[in-house]
């Protein structure tokens, strides 16, 4: 479940503690994105959950990514965080100082695994190589049949070295079937087979890949209870290559595309 723009509504609340009650057990957050109060509400009672948060890049240097953890697991309510992540790269800060920060807080055990969040293949192997007790466990970066990019070579080196592609924005932000009319058409047509939204076979196909887990982001009950309910089913290999061939030719213009691209 991602939280970013969600707001503390009972609606909001309501919907989080669906998706627990249904079997969701992953939730990311953000100390910039200002929801990690609302996270809190939801964990109270159910400790059976794999939160993750991320430091903002303006906190990269030792001593503020370490207050930083501190102010998040004290939003959070929580003793440790599962996945603590980098949100973005920031070339300002020694990358080195961010990472021996980070293995510190996995030392004082206040965080779990390290991951990072929009970094291209030659950050990654950056941050891997200033590690010297752990690994970098995950990427999340934006992912969807409309934005692929990452599947040239963020994909297969995260495959390759066992990390996880955490996928943001799978539906687009809700755009998704408004960009281009053949893949809304070959992807309702998919749905109408298994007698699913496309939404559900959309997160579905996202998950067909190795290495990918994709969160997205439900603001009512309705949404949260489609969205966990989407891997109940099976693609077919025919269906995914009919979902894969009307993408792939297809590439929405994207900050993502862009961020990556220079980094």
């Amino acid at each position: 479940m991602g939280t970013w723009e969600i707001d503390d509504t009972q609606e909001q609340i309501k919907a989080l503690k669906l998706g627990l009650d249904l079997g969701a057990r992953f939730i990311d957050t953000a100390e910039l994105y200002g929801t990690e109060p609302i996270v809190a509400k939801v964990l109270m009672k159910d400790d059976d959950v794999f939160v993750a948060t991320k430091v903002t890049p303006t906190h990269f240097s030792y001593n503020e990514v370490i207050k930083a953890c501190d102010r998040s697991l004290e939003k959070l309510g929580i003793k440790q965080i599962d996945i603590y992540q980098l949100h973005w790269p920031n070339p300002l800060i020694p990358l080195k100082d961010t990472m021996k920060a980070m293995e510190f807080l996995v030392e004082q055990g206040k965080i779990r695994y390290i991951g990072v969040s929009n970094f291209s293949v030659k950050r990654m192997k950056e941050a891997q190589d200033l590690l010297k007790k752990n690994e970098v466990v995950s990427n999340q970066v934006l992912y969807n049949p409309i934005s692929r990019e990452i599947e040239q070579d963020v994909i297969p080196f995260c495959e390759k070295n066992k990390i996880t592609v955490i996928a943001y924005s799978p539906l687009d932000r809700g755009e998704l079937f408004h960009r281009n009319a053949e893949i809304r058409k070959v992807i309702d047509e998919v749905a109408h087979a298994h007698g699913k939204t496309s939404a559900q076979v959309t997160l579905n196909w996202l998950c067909t890949r190795k290495s990918v887990v994709a969160i997205p982001k439900a603001s009512t009950v309705a949404h949260m209870k489609e969205d966990v309910t989407s891997l109940d089913f099976s693609l077919t290999k025919e269906e995914i290559s009919r979902i894969d061939k009307a993408s792939s030719g297809f590439s929405y213009p994207s900050w993502g595309k862009t961020i990556l691209s220079r980094l």
